[in-house]
């Protein structure tokens, strides 16, 4: 059996598109710019709130530092208002963390969202059921990079054989794998059955209890 689980956060154990959507278009709008659709978020989000930024930003305006700063802080502002308007756990994740908990498995998160949001959110979702969350930070190198990984298999003195990494995007599945870590890709996020094939994800599972199977 595994001894930890390491889970990313949007999109794998929280439906929370809607709510970056919404703070980042009014972001743009606040300063003059296009809002984008919904479903171009999907691949918006997951590698951090500056490349999220980026990518909804006009081709034009990438590169434009002063327009950058300001659409970033006014969404920094926004969603530390609105984060859990529309953001919901997906079907069957409380009771698999449950289980897990139960089982005596060590829970943790690592998430390219900022970490004072990560924090705030896991302990409001699932209270002191996660053992660590992490979030970015500007010293730890985002998610594929396995700094973050590293960081919490120090901290609870695990190896990456007794520990799997769990996420919806080839991002998550890039991070384990550079960290030596099993990975288990997530169906019912935000991204598709071959992005995680691509990345060699070594399950790729339908619903949240398969997680406890695997484990």
């Amino acid at each position: 059996m595994k001894k930890l689980a390491i889970f990313d956060l949007d999109g794998t154990l929280l439906y929370s598109l809607e709510d970056l959507a919404d703070a980042t278009n009014y972001a743009l709008q606040k300063n003059g710019l296009p809002i984008q659709e919904l479903d171009k978020y999907k691949y918006f989000v997951g590698n951090g709130v500056f490349k999220l930024i980026e990518r909804a930003l006009p081709e034009e305006f990438k590169k434009n530092e002063a327009v950058f700063n300001a659409v970033l802080s006014d969404f920094r502002t926004y969603y530390g208002k609105h984060s859990e308007d529309k953001s919901k756990l997906y079907n069957g994740i409380e009771e698999t963390i449950n289980k897990l908990h139960e089982m005596g498995v060590l829970l943790a998160v690592a998430s390219n969202k900022p970490d004072e949001f990560t924090k705030v959110l896991v302990s409001r979702l699932f209270g002191d059921l996660f053992d660590y969350a992490q979030g970015s930070l500007p010293e730890i190198p985002t998610k594929p990079a396995p700094d973050i990984a590293f960081m919490i298999l120090e901290k609870f003195g695990i190896s990456a054989d007794d520990a799997v990494f769990i996420g919806d995007t080839n991002v998550d599945i890039n991070t384990g794998k550079a960290a030596g870590i099993e990975t288990i890709g997530c169906l019912w996020g935000y991204r598709t059955f071959e992005e995680l094939k691509e990345a060699g994800a070594d399950y790729i599972i339908e619903k949240p209890m398969d997680i406890v199977e695997i484990i």
